[in-house]
């Protein structure tokens, strides 16, 4: 058996999940989430739990289980605490700034870079150099918050571009001088 696949989803008081044969849907204060997962991974719900299974060790089945696991669970968690990606802006003149529901950002290049905020997430910009994208679909946030930095990536020579908090860029040394060759 699947170690991850065989836990148990704890389902938190103020969550109703429904399961209609393959379709899930998981109704919590933060939203709805609804996901479609393969007809032969069995889901139930046992009392305030959510139950996965899976009808044979074929290596098919034993890849799924574990993944429909993880994708529930993170419906759960999503309707309830939400998820969050934060992405910080370094370089001279580089700033952002939210305008209605779009994002705009000044990147350096002729023109700024405009991006509208699409539905199931939310965009906020605490201060010019910061952009924090948060939702209760993990896929949509991870998404919107890639498409961003992928405007502007963070370049190793001057560390210049958008990078998500927690990343560390790589920093190269620039060229030599001409004659220091020894």
């Amino acid at each position: 058996m699947s170690r991850i696949g065989r836990k148990p989803i704890a389902i938190p008081a103020g969550v109703e999940v429904k399961v209609e044969g393959s379709v899930v849907t998981v109704k919590g204060p933060k939203g709805t989430l609804t996901n479609t997962f393969n007809a032969d991974i069995a889901i139930a719900v046992e009392g305030n739990e959510i139950i996965v299974t899976r009808p044979s060790d074929v290596k098919e089945h034993r890849s799924l289980h574990g993944l429909t696991r993880t994708l529930i669970s993170n419906m759960v968690i999503g309707v309830t605490e939400g998820f969050k990606k934060e992405l910080q802006v370094n370089g001279v003149g580089y700033r952002v700034q939210k305008q209605g529901t779009n994002l705009v950002m000044n990147l350096g290049y002729s023109h700024q870079v405009i991006m509208p905020e699409i539905d199931g997430i939310t965009v906020e910009v605490p201060g010019p150099n910061s952009i924090i994208i948060s939702g209760p679909d993990k896929q949509k946030v991870g998404q919107f918050a890639a498409e961003v930095r992928e405007k502007r990536p963070p370049e190793p020579y001057k560390g210049k571009g958008i990078k998500y908090i927690d990343e560390h860029i790589r920093r190269k040394e620039g060229k030599a001088a001409k004659g220091s060759k020894k």
